[in-house]
């Protein structure tokens, strides 16, 4: 067991959230949308803690909307956490961002195409923060071992692993339950992606296409899987998300979902 915030964390504490806008847009955005997912969570009684990248550097086109960098970034998120006590999660691309993020962030995020980045995974141990690992979509459930020692050699035991699709053909992810078993033997809290998991990448030519409506759906059947949280993109003007506007859900959806997805976590574990 560790803690993310006051958030403890394993196969025991109850069901818990990641969730938050795919990209840091503005300030007030992040603001609005974290003080709605306070609500929700006290609502709900899921511990949910706030996610948001600071940059995007695998977007599919040169001109797509990448963020407002790692300085101003990470401003906006100290401010939510001041403003909303809610523990942080953003993702990093480089070596060098871990030890500067961990001064404000209580997770690092390593994207699903770095997972295998060697120096990258041992500078996110190095920091003594949480990490979450996202399993490559071109890799197996097993696979993830590799990474999950990477992290463990440098006395790091905080690690989750996330879930979210496998490549199948051109511009097609699918889900296969039993990668979530799979990768909790590996001694790690396993999350469900909901969101990018219907995702088709690369499949508008210039951006990724997607299918939202099935998100609740997946993020159901997982928590019945015996996932132990969710990760899932949400925006309060989700049309006009500046990423992943294909398959980010609307925020007003999440209330009913993580009811529902409470009750089947109860029913599975009882």
């Amino acid at each position: 067991m560790f803690k993310i915030g006051d958030i403890k964390i394993d196969s025991n504490s109850g069901l818990f959230v990641i969730a938050g806008p795919c990209v840091i847009e503005s300030k007030q955005i992040c603001l609005d949308i974290a003080e709605r997912l306070k609500t929700i969570g006290k609502k709900t009684g899921i511990p949910i803690i706030f996610k948001a990248s600071f940059d995007k550097a695998n977007r599919s086109s040169i001109d797509s909307f990448r963020g407002v960098g790692i300085e101003k970034g990470l401003d906006v998120l100290a401010e939510v956490k001041k403003q909303t006590g809610m523990p942080l999660l953003t993702d990093i691309h480089s070596p060098e961002q871990a030890a500067i993020a961990a001064e404000v962030i209580d997770c690092l995020q390593i994207p699903a195409f770095l997972c295998r980045q060697t120096d990258l995974l041992l500078a996110c141990g190095q920091t003594g923060k949480a990490v979450n690992v996202k399993k490559g979509q071109f890799m197996s459930p097993e696979e993830m071992k590799n990474a999950v020692e990477k992290i463990r050699s440098v006395g790091n035991d905080k690690i989750m692993l996330t879930e979210r699709g496998t490549f199948f053909g051109y511009n097609r992810l699918v889900n296969d339950m039993t990668a979530i078993p799979a990768m909790q033997s590996l001694g790690c809290p396993v999350i469900f992606d909901a969101t990018h998991s219907t995702q088709r990448p690369g499949g508008l030519g210039n951006a990724s296409g997607g299918m939202r409506e099935m998100s609740p759906v997946l993020a159901k059947a997982a928590i019945a899987a015996g996932a132990d949280g969710l990760f899932l993109e949400v925006h309060t003007d989700y049309k006009n998300a500046k990423s992943d506007a294909a398959t980010i859900m609307p925020i007003e959806w999440l209330e009913k979902l993580l009811t529902d997805c409470k009750k089947i976590y109860e029913i599975a574990r009882s």
